[in-house]
C-alpha cells in the first residue's frame, strides 16, 4: 500500500475542511449536490463520448494502481541476469534453454528465447523495444484519459456556475436570496477545481512515475539480454545494470553483483 497516495487523499481533505471551519464558513456551505452531479458525473459522462466503454469502466481500476507500490523486482533481475550470463560463459547459450520458462518475467523470458533460437543482436534489440514501447502506449492511452478528466472537470464546473447564475439571475426579484444563490453557484467550479488539481491531476503523475519505473527495468533488461547474446564479460553487464539502479539500492547489492 502507498501511504503517500492515503496521505495525500485524506490530508487534503482535512486541509480543506480546515480551511473552510477556519474562514468562517461551515462544511454545509460547501456541500451541494446538484453540483456533484454537474461536475462528478457530467465530467465522468464526457469520459464515455472520449472513450471506449471498456476504458470508461476501467479507469478506477486502472486510478487503483496509484495506491499500490509498484515492485519490478530490479534486484532479483540483475542477479538472475548474472547467473544466466555465467551459465552461457561456461554452459554455451544453447545451456539457458533449461529453466527457461520458470522464470518470473515474461519480457526477460522472451528476449532470453531469442537468445537461445540464435537470433541476431539487432533483431533481439528491435523486438524488445518494439514490446516495450508498445506497453508504454497502453499506458499512456490510460494517463492520457485521466488527463482529460482532469480537464474537464473544471469545464462542467464552470457550466454549473452558469445554470445557477440563469436561475439567481430569473429571481432578481427576491433580493434575500441574491448572496446564498451565488454561493451555491461558485461551488461547482469549486468541485471542478478539487477534482482536477486535488485528485485526477494527481493520480495521472504518479501513474506516470510508474510506468517510467516500469520502461527503465525494461530497459535494463534487454541490456542484459543483449549483454548475453553478445557473450559480455558478467562483471561488466553487471557495472551496466547497476547504473540502472538508485543509489541506495545499488549500494546494497553492489558488492555481491560484481563479486569474483
Amino acid at each position: 500500500m502507498d501511504i503517500a497516495t492515503i496521505i495525500g487523499i485524506v490530508g487534503g481533505a482535512g486541509l480543506i475542511v480546515m480551511s473552510v471551519l477556519t474562514s468562517g464558513g461551515t462544511l454545509g456551505g460547501i456541500i451541494d449536490i446538484p453540483s456533484v452531479f454537474m461536475t462528478i458525473g457530467g465530467s465522468y459522462a464526457a469520459i464515455f463520448i472520449a472513450a471506449p466503454l471498456k476504458k470508461a469502466l476501467g479507469l478506477f481500476k486502472i486510478m487503483g494502481k496509484a495506491f499500490k507500490i509498484p515492485d519490478f523486482g530490479e534486484k532479483t533481475l540483475i542477479t538472475k541476469l548474472m547467473e544466466l550470463s555465467n551459465k552461457a560463459r561456461r554452459e554455451g547459450i544453447l545451456a539457458l534453454e533449461d529453466g527457461l520458462e520458470d522464470l518470473d518475467d515474461p519480457f526477460m523470458r522472451s528476449g532470453l528465447r531469442l537468445v537461445v533460437d540464435g537470433t541476431d543482436g539487432n533483431v533481439i534489440r528491435t523486438i524488445m523495444e518494439n514490446e516495450m514501447n508498445q506497453c508504454e502506449a497502453r499506458h499512456m492511452d490510460w494517463i492520457n484519459l485521466l488527463n482529460q478528466w482532469a480537464g474537464f472537470a473544471p469545464g462542467f464546473g464552470m457550466m454549473g456556475t452558469v445554470l445557477g447564475l440563469i436561475g439567481m439571475l430569473n429571481n432578481l426579484e427576491d433580493k434575500s436570496s441574491l448572496g446564498p444563490n451565488m454561493a451555491v453557484a461558485l461551488i461547482t467550479t469549486l468541485y471542478g477545481s478539487m477534482m482536477a488539481n486535488w485528485l485526477i491531476s494527481p493520480f495521472s503523475v504518479k501513474l506516470l512515475s510508474h510506468n517510467g519505473m516500469e520502461m527503465r527495468t525494461k530497459e535494463m533488461i534487454i541490456e542484459g539480454v543483449l549483454a548475453i547474446q553478445a557473450g559480455e564479460n558478467p562483471r561488466i553487464m553487471g557495472q551496466k545494470l547497476l547504473t540502472y539502479l538508485d543509489p541506495v539500492t545499488r549500494s546494497a547489492i553492489e558488492n555481491d553483483v560484481l563479486k569474483d
